[in-house]
């Protein structure tokens, strides 16, 4: 039978613009719009979408009104089968590339509401700038400042210094709040959280500490890399979860690594931070790093040449953090000299910045290539995708040494050795350490790797 006879694409249309009518702009836009309609089989139709984790949702949240409304239109019923289609990512060459004309995600169109008092008025949606490395954590952000306490509850967003995660989690309280002011919102740091604990405990206060924390209808807490060895806190918050897990209260985190990594916290705090959604944060690549940098410049109501714009974009690749603080360096020196700044000028006042990262002094491609020498292999080697003994070891080592002496996050570390998962990362770590326990000669090894590559001289 000709499959033309099977098509239910007109069908597939008026679902969609039925449930457009039905949902809000934010859900149509994260969900809706990432499908495609494949093709069409006997009581059937083919959709595809992004992801697994995108199918699983979809699937929850939509599947039954879908089916339901397809049998209303057609009379019979139709299955909705979806295929797994990921979508390609254009490569990156920085001589050419063109700059992409949008500089950021607008989530509302609505009128200007008042901000909660104690979030940063900055922290917003609207200027959070969207790139490959953050859409899947933004939008999950949006969808549960939009319904809290529902799908993505508990949330862990982590990711290296300098990436957005307070941003995000302040942008939740933002959104959360416009939404509905009378709800109960409360952001802290885990080192805040930490002190007040404390404090009510000296005071003889700790009714009022659970009060405040345990009565709320969304939990913020930012760094909760600062929690272990608080073995007492760690004990709170395992309470004040339960609370408000069990009363369906939205707790958001963020962490500065996968909660796995985290030493010295209690199995079943860890299980309480891994039960939701966990999501990461990424470096942004070039494009993205060219829209916040011109987004920056917007905010400050500045003129800055795009050739200097794209020459701090190809410098500085760390996080936001770094690109803020080049453009500020411009800023100052510009208004001090009272001078309009060129490129000679831009190179000349940010070449330490370009060469030298202040707080990344020893490079992942140090790390490679002195371990790469000690095992006579190249760096591309330990990049590369063969899994032979005489490379996988080494290579597992550089990945340990690397989370060891560094700060990058097992993402960042990941990219690095020739684009891995940080789940590779955090095997190679953990393979290491428990080899180290019974090989007497692999730690003394990883200690002289160790000391050359903090003794190299560049």
């Amino acid at each position: 039978m000709n499959s033309s006879q099977w098509d239910y694409k007109p069908f597939w249309i008026e679902v969609i613009s039925q449930i457009n009518h039905e949902i809000t702009e934010q859900e149509y836009v994260m969900w809706f719009k990432n499908m495609e309609y494949r093709s069409s089989a006997d009581s059937e139709i083919i959709i595809s979408v992004p992801s697994s984790f995108y199918k699983d949702q979809v699937t929850k949240r939509y599947l039954p009104f879908i089916e339901n409304t397809l049998y209303d239109l057609s009379g019979h019923k139709i299955k909705i089968t979806f295929n797994i289609q990921k979508r390609s990512k254009k490569k990156h060459t920085n001589n050419k590339e063109k700059p992409p004309a949008k500089t950021s995600l607008k989530y509302s169109t609505n009128l200007k509401k008042k901000n909660h008092p104690r979030f940063n008025a900055e922290y917003i949606f609207d200027k959070f700038v969207i790139g490959d490395n953050n859409s899947f954590a933004a939008n999950a952000s949006f969808a549960i400042a939009k319904n809290p306490g529902t799908a993505y509850n508990p949330c862990l967003i982590y990711g290296g210094v300098g990436l957005g995660k307070t941003h995000l989690i302040q942008a939740i309280g933002n959104e959360a709040y416009q939404d509905s002011p009378g709800q109960k919102i409360v952001y802290v740091t885990a080192e805040t959280f930490t002190n007040e604990f404390i404090l009510s405990i000296r005071e003889k206060s700790s009714h009022k500490f659970k009060n405040k924390y345990r009565k709320v209808d969304i939990l913020l807490i930012d760094d909760v890399h600062f929690l272990p060895g608080k073995v007492e806190t760690q004990e709170e918050l395992f309470h004040t979860f339960n609370a408000l897990y069990d009363a369906n209260k939205q707790m958001v985190f963020t962490c500065d690594r996968p909660v796995s990594e985290l030493k010295t916290i209690s199995d079943r705090l860890r299980s309480r931070f891994e039960r939701g959604l966990n999501v990461d944060l990424q470096p942004p690549n070039y494009e993205t790093r060219i829209a916040i940098l011109k987004q920056k410049i917007e905010n400050k109501n500045i003129t800055i040449p795009d050739k200097i714009v794209e020459l701090i974009c190809k410098n500085v690749t760390t996080n936001v953090r770094d690109l803020e603080k080049a453009l500020t360096r411009l800023i100052a020196y510009a208004d001090l000299v009272n001078k309009e700044i060129t490129l000679e000028i831009a190179q000349r006042q940010l070449k330490d910045l370009f060469s030298h990262p202040y707080h990344k002094k020893i490079t992942l491609s140090l790390i490679q290539r002195i371990v790469a020498d000690y095992f006579s292999l190249s760096s591309n080697e330990l990049k590369g995708k063969k899994r032979t003994k005489a490379i996988a070891f080494p290579r597992q080592i550089s990945m340990y040494i690397s989370r060891e002496i560094t700060e990058y996050s097992t993402t960042e570390v990941g990219l690095d050795f020739g684009g891995r998962d940080h789940t590779t990362v955090m095997h190679a770590y953990q393979k290491i350490e428990d080899k180290i326990k019974t090989d007497p000669t692999l730690e003394p090894t990883i200690q002289h790797l160790i000391r050359t590559i903090k003794n190299f001289k560049v």
